[in-house]
């Protein structure tokens, strides 16, 4: 088996023939929808966030009018999405901040996303790469997590870590889509319990695969 190094190219080339769809699947309209979807996302599926927002974002449209939101109402609204009173707490501190410290504007700089309340460097990095289009990391999720290991590209098990190998080795123009491409990959192909190493496309470059 040939090196990370020497895999990844063919490895990216042949995810995006496989799923040339991937693309961020939070619903937003710009930066401040898609802070909150992520926040939100935190232990949910994109389409129940997709479901809740729809409504949401009917109601709440800037960063003051979430500053101002009833926590009990905003709980309730929210609350399909699991966790949500720490979720409510962490959207109405975060919009706090942006009205006292950003003129209600999101930031486009991690060091200054990261300090907002309930923001976190994966939560930044969705911003920062599918909203301002500007590479600065690599989201590492589940299946980010899980597949990143299976082929091979990192050994680590801490995010920040499993990040720090593959901005190493993922060229920079695509470390907004990488995480895309392995999340769809990872639903339809290389699942948690029984991946489908038989019909994966990237068998012969996966030194997990069971071919």
């Amino acid at each position: 088996m040939k090196s990370a190094k020497d895999r990844i190219k063919p490895i990216i080339r042949r995810l995006k023939k496989r799923y040339p769809q991937a693309m961020c699947s939070l619903t937003h309209r710009d930066p401040l929808q898609l802070l909150v979807a992520t926040i939100l996302s935190a232990q949910c599926t994109d389409e129940r966030v997709n479901i809740v927002t729809k409504t949401l974002f009917r109601e709440y449209e800037t960063a003051e009018d979430f500053a101002n939101a009833n926590p009990e109402v905003f709980e309730e609204q929210i609350r399909s999405t699991g966790f949500f009173r720490n979720k409510t707490k962490s959207i109405i501190g975060m919009a706090q901040a942006l009205m006292d410290e950003h003129d209600g504007k999101v930031p486009d700089k991690m060091d200054a996303l990261v300090k907002l309340p309930g923001v976190g460097r994966k939560t930044a990095n969705v911003v920062l790469g599918n909203a301002f289009g500007i590479d600065e990391g690599i989201v590492v999720d589940t299946h980010v997590k899980r597949i990143s290991n299976r082929l091979g590209l990192t050994n680590e098990n801490d995010p920040n870590k499993i990040e720090q190998d593959l901005m190493a080795l993922v060229p920079k123009p695509d470390w907004t889509l990488w995480p895309h491409l392995l999340i769809h990959h990872g639903r339809a192909i290389c699942q948690a319990r029984t991946p489908k190493c038989e019909i994966c496309s990237l068998n012969d470059l996966c030194p997990s695969s069971s071919i």
